[in-house]
């Protein structure tokens, strides 16, 4: 067995282990959505980064270095500036009313905020659309042990998502927590180790750079969406994600929320420019990749040291399986408590809350590993749910955060009217917008202009 294969097959069964131990300490259902809210700032740290740090951030961010060189800071960069928003703004004034309150969601947030005509809307579509960003998250997985393996897709993929299902259904976020901080550790030492030798292997930065003429303009990549447009898609989506909010819920306290979250998104502002290395560096080693995707394995298996791409290697895979219970976590928390017990057992008792979350868990797992066969790359994946996040979330958030008494009219035509110009504009363009107005960004202005007129009606 090579150094890579054996190294991998080691932490796959390390990632179980860790995470079904910690799952011994679950007692209710308030440890399994936020951890018994005792998250100290490190562990909100933790859990934030590798949550943040998945399929899109190494092998996608990779793939788009490979093409557009420095702009794919952007990537990373955008979501590390959402995430210090989510630190400094967002997060605590959410944080002190779901404290006062006992709310575990967003979907309990905008209920208490609005009615649950809100919840269930917002719920319906975060719900719907998360399968995507859990099946980019599985493709990102694959894309790794077939390079390790040889194994096909569909088999990586398995493999990907049992092994993040069994951690995350057994101890939520709690035991999560556990996983999380093994997992950053990994990704941090394994992909900076890989950038730097990747570099050094390809003849230093001035040979890249000049291998890269073309692609050193960090505003502006190889298609207008790419660079600092990214920044109306990406930075809305850390700071409004339920998966990330939820977790900010679990912190001890304001202060260790606002420090956990905001070192996590000045790491990721830094880990950024990673991904641009490594693709910038495999573009010198492979000029005529036939799937820019793939430049990250073909780097960590051709042009570093086998011990460093073994380290990579495992580095990416927790990355992928980190994001993938964060994707579940959203899932499976909304789904019981938005859904479930609000439609289904409006009664149902706190071990009845507990048992329909882990069963739900198991089944939005094998949904994403479903819609893997349907969504062809990591970045398409990616950027379906995070639109339909930003316009289902950005209006009625922040209107609830920002007015005394928000209106329930307002944000349901909000988020009615802005999935309707995402869906319209994206049909029209093929998804590309109109250069550097997005579909986001278009659906965004629409969606606050569908709040303001249905908000005074009504």
């Amino acid at each position: 067995m090579s150094i890579y294969a054996l190294l991998l097959a080691g932490w796959c069964l390390a990632q179980v282990v860790i995470g079904v131990w910690a799952a011994r300490r679950v007692r209710t259902s308030a440890d399994f959505f936020v951890a018994g809210r005792r998250l100290p700032a490190s562990a909100i740290f933790a859990t934030f980064l590798a949550a943040n740090v998945g399929a899109g951030s190494t092998v996608g961010a990779t793939g788009y270095a490979y093409n557009s060189g420095l702009a794919a800071w952007w990537w990373n960069g955008s979501a590390g500036i959402g995430t210090l928003v989510l630190a400094f703004w967002v997060g605590p004034k959410l944080w002190r009313v779901a404290q006062a309150h006992n709310l575990y969601t967003v979907g309990d947030y905008l209920a208490f905020r609005y009615d649950d005509r809100v919840r269930g809307l917002t719920a319906l579509l975060i719900w719907l659309g998360s399968f995507s960003i859990l099946s980019g998250q599985l493709i990102g997985g694959g894309v790794v042990l077939n390079a390790v393996f040889g194994w096909p897709l569909w088999l990586g993929g398995l493999v990907s998502i049992l092994i993040a299902t069994i951690y995350f259904s057994t101890g939520g976020l709690l035991g999560a927590s556990w996983v999380n901080r093994a997992q950053v550790l990994v990704i941090v030492a394994g992909l900076a180790t890989a950038a730097l030798y990747g570099v050094n292997s390809a003849g230093g930065w001035d040979a890249v750079s000049a291998a890269n003429t073309e692609r050193l303009d960090i505003w502006r990549g190889a298609t207008p969406d790419m660079g600092w447009p990214l920044l109306f898609l990406l930075a809305p989506s850390f700071f409004l994600s339920p998966g990330l909010v939820q977790r900010a819920f679990a912190a001890r306290d304001a202060h260790h929320l606002r420090r956990g979250i905001a070192l996590s998104g000045l790491a990721l502002m830094i880990f950024a420019i990673v991904p641009v290395m490594l693709g910038m560096a495999a573009r010198v080693s492979a000029p005529d990749l036939a799937k820019p995707e793939t430049a990250l394995p073909h780097l960590l298996t051709t042009g570093v040291p086998a011990w460093v791409g073994a380290l990579a290697l495992a580095a990416v895979f927790a990355a992928e399986i980190s994001s993938a219970d964060a994707v579940l976590f959203m899932l499976s928390t909304s789904g019981a408590r938005d859904l479930y017990k609000k439609y289904v057992r409006p009664d149902a008792s706190d071990a009845s809350l507990l048992s329909a979350v882990r069963t739900i868990a198991v089944i939005a797992g094998v949904a994403g590993y479903v819609l893997t066969f349907v969504l062809g790359s990591v970045i398409g994946a990616l950027k379906v749910f995070y639109s339909v996040m930003v316009i289902s979330l950005l209006v009625p958030v922040l209107a609830a955060i920002l007015f005394t008494q928000p209106s329930t009219r307002g944000a349901l035509a909000s988020v009615i009217v802005g999935i309707s110009v995402l869906a319209g504009i994206s049909a029209l363009t093929g998804g590309a917008g109109y250069g550097w107005a997005t579909p986001v960004f278009l659906a965004s202005l629409a969606s606050i202009a569908g709040y303001a007129v249905a908000g005074r009606t009504g």
